[in-house]
């Protein structure tokens, strides 16, 4: 699909143009092989670029080949299950129009087609600076999304509520943050380079949107990382609380195998067919029970100053 998008600083409305124009955003997405040759041949691009900006493992980098720069990001998404993946978008800044690329539908388009977010395609420097900014927002949305789902799980732990599904949602939360991290990282390295204005020509205004966007993007990093710990420090926690459980549970259990067999010993001793103490007593039943509760009332003595009842 391709989408001809013009808008300039004094008209009101977004335009959804049939062809091309001076200043006007193209906008590829999932596009055929045949829309792919036409887009490299309307603009004079290069085939090889435009081919890895369809490779789902894509990673960002910044790319200049005969005079064009070529701007690889990955933006994230949410997939039909509700887990999170990134996809690769190709932004191409050419003299005339700005090119975004992209295997997969972008869900920050909808901000800039309802009209939710002023904008000018005719800026193309900064038109790229505020698609970067609304995926760097996109990040920050899921990662505070995936940070509440861990703090429900560290909630329940208190409870000895933590299930083994979290445990199994936990591999999928890693998973999406480590995604997170080696798209950002990349990311952050990219805008250095376009900070740097080599590879595209930056005003002072751009210069400081790209320096809050390397913020931006420092503290989504950081957030994963976070994350990142919290989940090993969840299953540090319940590790160490189920293995005490576990050794305290031996231990009652081993108490109670002494409480019972001390009784036996006694009565087994008494029950011998031979001579015993007090055999022929009317006490003798009862003297054997009290001298069986003795070491049982020692053991629960023992027990108790050490804390294992």
């Amino acid at each position: 699909m391709i989408k001809y998008f013009y808008k300039s600083l004094r008209a009101g409305d977004l335009q959804d143009l049939p062809i091309s124009r001076r200043g006007a955003w193209v906008h590829v997405e999932t596009p055929t092989s045949e829309e792919l040759a036409e887009i490299q041949q309307q603009f004079n691009l290069d085939p090889g670029m435009l081919q890895d900006a369809l490779d789902e493992d894509e990673q960002p980098r910044l790319e200049k080949e005969d005079g064009i720069t070529y701007v690889y990001v990955r933006f994230a998404y949410r997939k039909a299950n509700g887990d999170f993946d990134t996809a690769p978008l190709l932004l191409i800044p050419l003299a005339e129009n700005l090119v975004t690329i992209t295997p997969r539908p972008l869900p920050v388009l909808g901000q800039f087609t309802s009209g939710r977010k002023a904008f000018a395609t005719t800026q193309k420097a900064k038109l790229l600076l505020q698609i970067l900014s609304s995926i760097s927002d996109q990040y920050d949305v899921f990662i505070s999304q995936t940070t509440r789902r861990i703090k429900g799980v560290r909630g329940r732990l208190k409870g000895h509520g933590i299930t083994n599904q979290d445990f199994l949602d936990f591999v999928t939360i890693e998973d999406e943050l480590n995604e997170f991290l080696s798209a950002l990282q990349p990311n952050n390295a990219t805008l250095r380079r376009l900070l740097a204005g080599r590879h595209l020509p930056l005003h002072e205004e751009d210069q400081d949107l790209v320096e809050d966007l390397l913020l931006s993007n420092e503290q989504s990093i950081e957030g994963s990382r976070a994350n990142l710990k919290s989940i090993t420090n969840i299953r540090d926690a319940y590790t160490a609380i189920s293995s005490n459980n576990l050794n305290r549970t031996i231990e009652i259990l081993t108490m109670i195998t002494v409480a019972v067999q001390i009784p036996n010993l006694f009565y087994a001793m008494f029950g011998m067919n031979v001579h015993v103490p007090w055999q022929n007593e009317v006490r003798g039943f009862w003297v054997a029970i009290a001298i069986s509760l003795l070491p049982l009332i020692l053991l629960w003595i023992i027990a108790k100053r050490r804390r294992i009842l």
